[in-house]
């Protein structure tokens, strides 16, 4: 423990706290049933990876509207709530906070994964032309142009998003993280790429970030602040979306505006470890001058570099995804400074127990050396 002395330190807050400072990153495993309903396997692999200080869902859709990828978890009907339930219980009783990401995946979806009533949303009717979606059976099919929102359709998916907010509490869990980033729904009406709009929800810094300040205030009302958390994507290169020529306004607007809001967290990305573009160094300096609660940060990080920049105070959480996929134990690894399983990627996304639940423990290796 003494490498990672401050990573697997406590968080002693006045609203949070946690046993350390990992968190699991939100990680799309696709291992719901067709009607997007939690499965059994699930409650095995969010409670094995409960030494997280906090765990953070797999992007879960807050409404029929929402859903993108295969097989991916919604929390909009009752009986997602109660496939949710064992799932939160699970981690609770292995020590665990836990929140879900609510992600609404807008115009990153396909009309073949959602039912039959659903729409695909966007800001503006605006294709994707270098992103495909996976249907099952059916391969890697072009997305069809999304659907522009009215403003009664905006009203209508905050409504979704705080009744989705709510469905996760009483489902058991201790919070939500608000997605917007990676080029989904909230992230598209942020960038000028996406968003072409001449109303309230378009054109000016003020006007693109208001969709994503209204979800925040309304399920921050519903809540409470330290229930609540955000993700951003600065600069990311994401889901047929980029750096665009206003974001250092933009981001540094939006986290002047989550600090009057007050989120327990901004959860921040930086796509570079996966051959994007990096974060640039002044929106991160700003985010974290301008907000002050805490900062998650997150994007290829080890344990090394994770304490260091802890003690370097460039945030007060890391997020760790890929490792979590492989190492249920990952925190008693940091702790014993054991090695790491290597994930596969070709069952990231697969049905079933296979890539899931099946990496070994630390303790189970050792049995069977």
């Amino acid at each position: 423990m003494e490498n990672y002395k401050e990573l697997l330190s406590p968080l002693n807050t006045e609203h949070f706290k946690l046993k350390n400072k990992v968190v699991m990153a939100p990680l799309t495993r696709s291992r719901s049933t067709a009607g997007h309903i939690p499965t059994d396997i699930m409650i095995q692999y969010y409670g094995e990876r409960a030494g997280a200080g906090l765990i953070i869902t797999e992007g879960t859709s807050p409404s029929l509207n929402g859903v993108g990828y295969p097989r991916i978890p919604g929390i909009y009907s009752r009986e997602q709530v109660k496939a949710w339930t064992p799932v939160a219980t699970a981690v609770h009783k292995n020590g665990g906070k836990i929140f879900m990401q609510l992600m609404h995946s807008g115009r990153i979806s396909h009309p073949d994964n959602m039912s039959d009533d659903a729409v695909v949303f966007a800001p503006s009717a605006i294709r994707p032309e270098e992103t495909k979606m996976y249907v099952d059976g059916k391969g890697e099919l072009p997305i069809p142009e999304p659907t522009a929102m009215s403003v009664e359709d905006i009203e209508h998916t905050i409504e979704e998003y705080v009744t989705a907010a709510k469905n996760a509490i009483e489902a058991g869990f201790d919070g939500v993280e608000v997605h917007s980033a990676n080029g989904y729904l909230l992230d598209q009406f942020l960038n000028t790429g996406t968003n072409k709009r001449d109303d309230n929800y378009g054109g000016s810094v003020e006007n693109r970030c208001r969709f994503t300040l209204e979800v925040t205030q309304r399920v921050v009302a519903a809540l409470g602040k330290e229930r609540v958390g955000i993700r951003l994507s600065p600069n990311g290169a994401m889901n047929d979306l980029g750096p665009f020529d206003s974001q250092k306004e933009t981001f540094d607007y939006l986290s002047a505006k989550l600090e009057e809001i007050a989120p327990v967290y901004i959860h921040l990305v930086n796509h570079e470890s996966m051959g994007a573009p990096g974060l640039p160094a002044d929106i991160k300096k700003n985010i974290r001058d301008r907000f002050s609660g805490l900062l998650i940060l997150s994007g290829g990080y080890d344990a090394a570099k994770a304490n260091q920049d802890l003690i370097d105070k460039k945030g007060d959480l890391v997020a760790f995804g890929r490792n979590f996929i492989a190492n249920p134990d990952l925190v008693k690894r940091f702790k014993e400074n054991a090695s790491l399983n290597d994930p596969n990627p070709d069952t990231f996304y697969t049905p079933g127990k296979e890539g899931y639940i099946d990496y070994p423990t630390l303790e189970e290796q050792k049995d069977n050396a």
